[in-house]
């Protein structure tokens, strides 16, 4: 049987399913398909180019992705492999939305402890996401986490960064979307993700700041406001 490999990062809005939860329902009534998820640090243009690049493959079992690894890993594109299909898809997904804040930081003009401090406080929330689903808080600190995350929040081929640059700037979202030629996923997946932690009971505040940033008309300066004044916390 044929194994289909997802490098698909997002979630379908109306259903907040992941993409290999999607294949599934599609092709169910034809056959039970076998997933790979390729997720991790990777700009398309860098990978082509041949820059060194790390990325994970998940399944379950774990045998596709050990397959996948060996057919597609080579002199500059290393595979690793994970049994968390759940960890490694939210985390490709929910860094795009963190992204975009990461962008509003910038086009502000604020520094980088202010990049530092979203990219930090993000990561708690795309764990708390992964463990409320079912996967491992562990894939968080690897490159389906914190390593995808690290690189669309400073990147410059960042798409997702560059809407929140703009937003931060004081463009709005259709203006900035009718000029790009490729699509920011993160602006889909925010919505997305902003009703899944809602029907789920997961507090993710920097979620709920770029959604009300996106769809509820609110000012940059004000959501940031409203973060920093959030009642104060242990961090962990």
């Amino acid at each position: 049987r044929l194994i289909f490999v997802s490098a698909t990062k997002g979630l379908e809005v109306e259903t907040q399913m992941r993409m290999s939860e999607v294949l599934r329902e599609v092709l169910r009534d034809q056959f039970e398909p076998r997933v790979v998820v390729l997720s991790g640090p990777s700009f398309a243009q860098e990978v082509a180019r041949g820059d060194p690049t790390a990325v994970v493959a998940a399944s379950y079992p774990l045998e596709y992705s050990q397959l996948v690894q060996r057919l597609l890993s080579g002199p500059s594109f290393r595979i690793y492999t994970s049994p968390d299909v759940v960890g490694v898809e939210i985390g490709g997904a929910v860094k795009n939305i963190i992204a975009i804040g990461a962008g509003v930081v910038t086009g502000l003009g604020w520094g980088s402890n202010s990049v530092a401090a979203l990219i930090t406080r993000g990561l708690a929330e795309m764990t708390r996401l992964v463990v409320a689903l079912g996967g491992r808080a562990e894939t968080m600190a690897g490159l389906a986490g914190v390593g995808d995350l690290v690189l669309t929040c400073t990147g410059q081929l960042s798409r997702n960064r560059q809407v929140g640059i703009e937003l931060g700037r004081g463009r709005t979202l259709s203006d900035i979307l009718a000029g790009m030629r490729q699509v920011a996923e993160g602006v889909r997946t925010t919505r997305a993700v902003y009703r899944l932690s809602q029907r789920l009971g997961v507090e993710m505040p920097i979620t709920a700041s770029i959604h009300a940033l996106l769809y509820e008309g609110r000012d940059p300066r004000d959501v940031a406001a409203a973060l920093m004044e959030r009642p104060l916390k242990r961090e962990i």
